[in-house]
């Protein structure tokens, strides 16, 4: 407790400690410390009432003004709203105008042949020679088959750990929280250094190390790099049922 605050409370000047609630708790503090009871003597000692604060309504807010606000924040909108949508619009005009191409048709127009007259005589018109068709595409066009096949994800690229038993071997004192595939807690603790922990597959689900660089984790006899799952020398990691380290999935 200060030392001022030890002099106002015995020379009993309350005005120098504020209002008579902070007052009433500073007295109980000083006789929590120096272990005596105050009750009679802070019922008799001559300061104020605990009074509570006025609660003065700020809430009310004139129809007009709500009216004025509402339109306010909807015109702020409508015109976010548009000066962000007219720049997209123009810039995506001219390559929708350019890529709409018009479909080919072909004509169906037959030229009629020659019709023979009665009787043996030739024709009134020669026939007009037929146009030649269109060569035909030599490279039919494929159909358009749509996938639902999900498209392959990378790896991620922090290194994951093979299964096998996990021993950790600390070198400086570490706390560790330790949590269960159910939840639980299976150990959470200051480890002294020199002390090791050894957890087989499905054991442990979750590992927090503090001061991770004096920590080291061996899975499966081999040594686990924990900088992929470290960050302010506290490393966090997942082991699966099968004992792999992988990274916490947030």
């Amino acid at each position: 407790m200060p030392v001022q605050v030890v002099k106002s409370l015995e020379s009993e000047q309350w005005d120098r400690l504020g209002a008579p609630v902070f007052v009433r708790g500073q007295l109980r503090s000083y006789a929590r410390l120096l272990k005596v009871d105050l009750g009679d003597a802070l019922e008799q000692a001559h300061i104020g009432p605990v009074v509570p604060p006025e609660l003065v309504s700020h809430t009310h807010t004139p129809r007009a003004r709500r009216i004025a606000e509402s339109l306010g924040r909807r015109a702020l909108y409508v015109g976010i709203t548009a000066v962000l949508a007219v720049p997209v619009w123009f810039a995506t005009r001219g390559h929708f105008d350019n890529s709409s191409n018009t479909p080919n048709t072909a004509s169906l127009d037959v030229i009629p042949a020659a019709v023979p007259v009665a009787g043996g005589s030739e024709p009134d018109a020669p026939a007009a020679p037929a146009a030649a068709p269109a060569p035909a595409s030599t490279t039919p066009s494929a159909p358009y088959l749509a996938s639902l096949t999900p498209v392959p994800r990378p790896a991620a690229s922090a290194p994951v750990a093979t299964g096998g038993t996990l021993n950790l071997q600390f070198k400086g004192d570490s706390w560790v929280d330790i949590t269960g595939p159910d939840g639980t807690t299976v150990e959470k603790a200051l480890i002294k250094s020199g002390e090791s922990r050894s957890f087989p597959p499905g054991q442990v689900a979750r590992m927090v190390l503090g001061n991770a660089s004096a920590v080291e984790v061996q899975q499966g006899g081999a040594i686990v790099d924990l900088s992929p799952y470290q960050r302010a020398n506290v490393a966090r990691f997942t082991v699966s049922s099968d004992g792999s380290v992988v990274p916490v999935s947030h």
